[in-house]
Parts: structure tokens; C-alpha cells; sequence
């Protein structure tokens, strides 16, 4: 099935709201390069009030299917970001990066970030390898996880329909040696769940201001699926699984974001359990300035320990 070109529907309010906070992040060097690239491509255009996408300053192109999951019972759209070298070298293979949104939030909310725009530079600077980019839309309130209701295995979703989706379609690297899964806020979140429950699917891990702790509402207040489903409690059980896959854990959260002293005590668990991993606590809250900012490191992070 082939991939067909995307169309994503967004608004202007929330183009301008993003490129300006693009704008207002850290101006230091190359960085805020990728940020005037972003916004500037964002606000240089003022969309249609159907469908129309901004004009988007990118190297390579995004494109984009719609996936029929057995696991959630439904077609959901996934939109890729293919790096300007997929075209011109047929017979290369990629390793790709899985990005989780948060709630409320979408899949084309990572291209407002800038996040293919940051890729974009950090490959003509030489600083990473090209990866493709996977951006799946999910359901508010979901966390990425298997709810019990039927037809709400979001996490099979994510580790089976999607990853074999991807390989699929795409020229990728399929093994874990070439998957990168990270997300923001409750994506944050499904990236560790996900990963810790299938060590075999994702080499690095990344949550970008996640939390490591069920919320007791989306598993009906059940405590073993609340444990089951929170990784600060599971990663103990999969530890040795993943110290024999050599998953990498980054991640990070704001000095002044509420979610601080949870990811303190999930870095020191991974430390004593001495599963690779690396830590930061940033300077910023819990908001799109402080991702913005720290997306280059990120996608660096990511790229480096990919085959």
C-alpha cells in the first residue's frame, strides 16, 4: 500500500501560537536556526479554512496512510517525515524515531514543534544520521496503553500494528537496533510503558517531560493493572530483559514542572537496576517552549545509539 501525501487539518490560532513560542525558546547558535526556520515557515502562509497545511521549509517530505489496527478496531492516520535522502538513495535503509503526542494533541502537533525541521539541520550540519520520522494520531485520555474495554489496546497498536506498518511501507531497518520510541507529556509516558513491556521492539526510549505512574482513572482504578501499567513499579520486573536488549533510557523534565519528583525517583530506580540510562532536569515548565528547546538534543540522543 502506498503512502500518499498528507494533508493534515490545523488551524491558524494554533499555527501562530507554536511558531511563536519557536521563536521566544533559547537563541544560542545553530539552535535558534531551527527555530527561525520553523516559525518562519509556519506563519509564512496563511492556510485555507478547509485542510490546507502551511508552507512548510522542509528538506525532505511528509507523507501519510491510514492504518486499520486489529488492536484498537479502527483506521487512525499516521503521518511520516522522510528525510530529503530517501529519494535520491533507493537501496539505503533507515532506522526510525516513533514520536507519542500528548493529551489534547495530534500527530501534526510534532511538525508545529519543528521537530523535521530541527532534523533537517542537525543532518546538513553533520550532527546525525537521517531517520525517518513516525507520528501516529492517537485517542485523548488513552495513555498509549491497553485499556480493558475492547478494542483499546493502544499499546498493541503502537509495539505490533504500527512498528509492522512501518516496516512494511517504509525502508527501514527492521529490528530494534534501528527503533527509537519517545514521546511528550502523557506520550512521555507511553514510550516508557510501551518499551518496558516489549524490550525487543525499541532500543532507546525517550520521554520528554513524561510521567512514570498510572492514571488509576483510565484502568478503572484496578491495582494490578495500574501496577502493570505504571513503570516506575515495572521496569524491577523487566529489568533484566532490558540489560540483555541494551534499551537506553533519555529523558528529561522542567525544573518547575509538577512532574519533577517522579522522574527523579524513576532515574535513580534505573541507576540502581544499572540500566542504561541518562537524566536532566531543564530549565522550563511543562509546555511546548520547553521541547521546542530541547529538541535538538533529542533527536541527537536518538540518532547516536541507532544503527
Amino acid at each position: 500500500m502506498r503512502a500518499k501525501s498528507v494533508v493534515p487539518f490545523i488551524g491558524i490560532v494554533s499555527a501562530v501560537m507554536v511558531a511563536a513560542a519557536l521563536v521566544a525558546t533559547r537563541a544560542d547558535g545553530w539552535s535558534s536556526r531551527v527555530r527561525g526556520v520553523a516559525a518562519s515557515s509556519i506563519l509564512g502562509e496563511r492556510p485555507s479554512p478547509a485542510s490546507t497545511p502551511p508552507a512548510l521549509a522542509l528538506q525532505g517530505r511528509l507523507v501519510q496512510f491510514l492504518l486499520a489496527s486489529p488492536a484498537i478496531g479502527r483506521a487512525t492516520p499516521v503521518v511520516v517525515y522522510l528525510p530529503a535522502s530517501y529519494r535520491s538513495h533507493p537501496r539505503h535503509r533507515y532506522p526510525v524515531l516513533y514520536l507519542l503526542h500528548g493529551s489534547p494533541g495530534g500527530a501534526v502537533g510534532f511538525v508545529l514543534l519543528g521537530i523535521p525541521a530541527v532534523e533537517d539541520v542537525l543532518i546538513a550540519e553533520h550532527r546525525i544520521q537521517p531517520m525517518i520520522l513516525v507520528m501516529p494520531q492517537g485517542l485523548r485520555g488513552t495513555e498509549w496503553a491497553n485499556d480493558p474495554r475492547p478494542h483499546s489496546a493502544w499499546e498493541m497498536f503502537v509495539a505490533r500494528d504500527l512498528v509492522r506498518a512501518v516496516d512494511s511501507r517504509f525502508r527501514t531497518i527492521p529490528s530494534a537496533s534501528g527503533r527509537a520510541i519517545a514521546g511528550l507529556s502523557e506520550g512521555g509516558y507511553g514510550a516508557l510503558n510501551i518499551a518496558i513491556h516489549h524490550p525487543a521492539e525499541f532500543h532507546v526510549v525517550e520521554s520528554w517531560s513524561g510521567y512514570e505512574s498510572a492514571g488509576p482513572n483510565v484502568f478503572r482504578r484496578i491495582p494490578r493493572l495500574i501496577a502493570y501499567n505504571s513503570p516506575a513499579q515495572r521496569v524491577r520486573m523487566a529489568a533484566e530483559a532490558l540489560r540483555a536488549a541494551r534499551t537506553y533510557f533519555w529523558f528529561y523534565v522542567g525544573r518547575a514542572d509538577p512532574l519533577r519528583p517522579q522522574n527523579e525517583r524513576f532515574a535513580a530506580e534505573l541507576r540502581s537496576l544499572r540500566i542504561d540510562s541518562r537524566f536532566f532536569e531543564a530549565v522550563g515548565q511543562h509546555n511546548h517552549l520547553l521541547w521546542g528547546a530541547e529538541a535538538p538534543l533529542a533527536l541527537t540522543a536518538a540518532a547516536m545509539r541507532l544503527a
